[in-house]
């Protein structure tokens, strides 16, 4: 299976890098250091998001209530900060990633203790979440006037030159890369969604690990709750509305089956990078971002045929031996 990833993660790093010759033949300024430094800066939240998703799709679930508990995260700490400007960043940051944790353990104890699939409980909840945005905020948005200068401009300073929202998604991905290869949780994850019975005779309890994932995405959702709203200045019950399937094409793309068991941090992050590459450039060559969500259901498809047929032909490696011990 490693060596299967790997050359799907070193296929997707040259499909990236065609793109961007591509379009730098026509528009040399696109492929300069400072303009591919922005598109990674703009792609930080579906980076960190995909990653969170990229933990539940390996245990062979769905989270579709991501973008909703984005919004409502970030309407939350929104309304503190326009109500209390005083209140530090980083205690607001705190709180929006607690709110996401709090909405993401509700979906997981839902799908552990009462057994419902993951994408009945989720496509409820993600009503119920952007339904809850609209109720505490009564219909109102929370502008750009209303927000302290420091709740805005946190994630807008920069450490040794990279802005705070890249330092973000860098530091997401070193915690997943940290987690899915050296700690037992993080092999879990897969072990569930390749096997269910198997981990179980391997020792591993299904449902607090798929509890735990949820919890992951949920956490990751609240962060970037604060890092959206804090970004475009502006909150409301619209916000990251139909994200979801951008979150999830981030992951497919990157060769996480949704048969669950197969996946890495590595091609989520190319994912998230090859879609941020696509919205960068269609505005450069005039083509309307609108087109961005019919590409990335062709992407979808696309990716899940190539994935389906690569584990028909490879087979799947659900456990090791180390890990059965």
């Amino acid at each position: 299976m490693k060596s299967l990833l790997r050359r799907r993660e070193f296929s997707l790093f040259i499909a990236i890098g065609l793109l961007v010759a591509l379009i730098s033949a026509r528009f040399p300024g696109f492929a300069a250091p400072a303009n591919l430094g922005s598109i990674f800066n703009d792609t930080a939240n579906l980076i960190i998001l995909a990653l969170g998703e990229m933990v539940v799709i390996a245990t062979r679930s769905i989270d579709l209530s991501m973008a909703a508990n984005l919004a409502f995260s970030g309407m939350v700490i929104a309304m503190i900060n326009a109500a209390h400007p005083q209140v530090p960043v980083l205690l607001l940051i705190l709180a929006s990633a607690l709110v996401g944790l709090a909405l993401g353990a509700f979906n997981g104890i839902l799908i552990w203790k009462l057994r419902i699939p993951s994408i009945v409980v989720t496509l409820g909840t993600l009503t119920i979440y952007r339904g809850a945005v609209f109720i505490i905020s009564g219909g109102a948005w929370v502008n750009s006037d209303q927000m302290s200068a420091g709740f805005i401009g946190f994630e807008r300073s920069s450490l040794l030159g990279i802005p705070t929202l890249s330092w973000f998604a860098i530091g997401a991905v070193a915690f997943f890369l940290f987690l899915t290869t050296l700690t037992p949780l993080g092999r879990s994850f897969f072990a569930v969604g390749g096997n269910p019975d198997a981990s179980v005779y391997a020792g591993i309890d299904v449902g607090r690990t798929t509890f735990l994932a949820f919890c992951l995405a949920g956490l990751a959702s609240g962060l970037c709750g604060y890092l959206w709203i804090s970004r475009y200045a502006i909150a409301s019950v619209e916000v990251a509305n139909g994200y979801e399937l951008t979150i999830i094409a981030a992951c497919v793309i990157g060769g996480v089956s949704i048969a669950g068991g197969v996946g890495s941090v590595i091609g989520a992050l190319l994912g998230a990078i090859f879609l941020g590459v696509i919205s960068n450039a269609l505005p450069v060559i005039n083509i309307s971002p609108f087109w961005q969500m019919a590409i990335s259901g062709v992407a979808i498809l696309l990716a899940i045929v190539v994935n389906a047929r690569s584990e028909r032909s490879k087979g799947r490696i659900i456990l090791r031996k180390a890990e059965i011990a």
